[in-house]
């Protein structure tokens, strides 16, 4: 009865301290309950303002894809390393930017990081002159493996995109969309992982949210680096999109040795298993294995020899001080990360018809977002 009396004599008192009281609950609430902008999973509006901003990239006069219109441009890098350049963009209603990382141009020296495909260890560093040296730890499997020029690329850009993330968490930017096409595809897995590694270093706030949006993006790197990758982006946080005509996506070349199965596996103790054999039938086997093993390991030799050794020496004329190396024999690339596939029907093939002459028929922008847009 007290009660009611002291609310009906002075409501406005009572409700004044209800709104007071919710207000301090609200502040004192995790971090982790505030609402965020970005929601997890393949958002098709999102990855067309996405390509929209990936085509500013391209010094082009004849671009005729339309402009973004929920983001603006407020940085374009400088080209860094081996013809590497992004962009960064900000949204117009809401605090999300967005890091975008060109692909291959006609530059030879941007080919010849593609073309530099020998894999290294996805955790160490890479002295690339005599004042930068690239500390890196991708994945925590030692046997985790990443295409080495690609890494050439995330280590110069990494090195102007830290400072801007910095800015914009300043300003209130917590959320980042990582996204690149092509070259810039396989570019954007490796840095979505080196960005997540530097959060569990405590060199960038935990509470920063990445989304990843790689397109007809290369293979970037070994099987034990494609578990890892997708464990960090697990429940949405990481799409890749491809052109089922796009050959792109099917690169580099894989070899797959006895060498790069798990620990353990029905082929390592293959003497034991032969052994157990009549004579002839162990002769015939043993012969047949031999046949089968050594094609792949010398294909592995020859992959690292030309695509690591011979490649390295080129790419030291435009990085004099670069020092090479230690390869990683393996050469097990894999596609990387749950994928939308995007598969053209009649109608996308007289529009975009496989050709002899044109070998990007199928892999740049246009067809993509011709394909996207008829995507349900």
């Amino acid at each position: 009865m007290i009660t009611l009396r002291l609310l009906f004599k002075n409501p406005a008192k009572i409700i004044r301290s209800i709104i007071f009281a919710y207000l301090i609950i609200q502040a004192i609430s995790p971090v982790s309950a505030q609402t965020t902008v970005l929601k997890p999973g393949f958002d098709k509006q999102e990855y067309i303002e996405l390509m929209k901003m990936h085509a500013r990239l391209y010094d082009t006069t004849k671009n005729k894809i339309p402009y973004p219109v929920h983001f603006k441009s407020v940085y374009n890098s400088p080209t860094v390393g081996m013809d590497n350049r992004w962009d960064l963009w900000t949204s117009k209603k809401s605090p999300v930017a967005v890091i975008n990382l060109r692909g291959t141009t006609k530059n030879p020296v941007s080919w010849l990081q593609n073309f530099y495909a020998a894999m290294v260890p996805a955790q160490g560093e890479l002295k690339l002159s005599n004042s930068f040296t690239f500390k890196y730890h991708l994945a925590e499997n030692p046997r985790a493996a990443v295409h080495v020029g690609w890494l050439i690329g995330v280590a110069y850009l990494a090195k102007d995109i830290l400072p801007k993330i910095d800015s914009c968490y300043k300003s209130g930017i917590k959320e980042f969309i990582v996204m690149g096409h092509s070259q810039g595809g396989a570019l954007t897995y490796l840095m979505t992982s080196y960005l997540y590694s530097l959060q569990k270093q405590k060199v960038l706030p935990n509470d920063i949210r990445f989304k990843t949006y790689c397109s007809a993006a290369p293979k970037a790197g070994n099987v034990y680096y494609a578990y890892e990758y997708e464990k960090l982006i697990d429940h949405g946080w990481g799409i890749n999109v491809i052109n089922g005509a796009d050959w792109v996506p099917q690169t580099p070349f894989s070899v797959q040795n006895l060498s790069d199965f798990n620990e353990t596996n029905p082929f390592k103790d293959i003497d034991g298993v032969l052994k157990k054999q009549k004579f002839f039938t162990r002769i015939a086997l043993r012969h047949a294995y031999k046949q089968l093993k050594k094609p792949s390991e010398k294909a592995q030799r020859n992959y690292q020899k030309y695509l690591g050794n011979y490649v390295s020496k080129m790419v030291k004329k435009t990085l004099p001080e670069f020092q090479p190396p230690v390869y990683v024999k393996s050469s097990d690339y894999v596609r990387i990360g749950p994928t939308i596939t995007l598969l053209g029907d009649d109608d996308y093939y007289k529009l975009y018809p496989d050709s002899k002459t044109d070998v990007f028929v199928h892999h740049l922008l246009e067809p993509y977002l011709y394909l996207i847009d008829r995507y349900k």
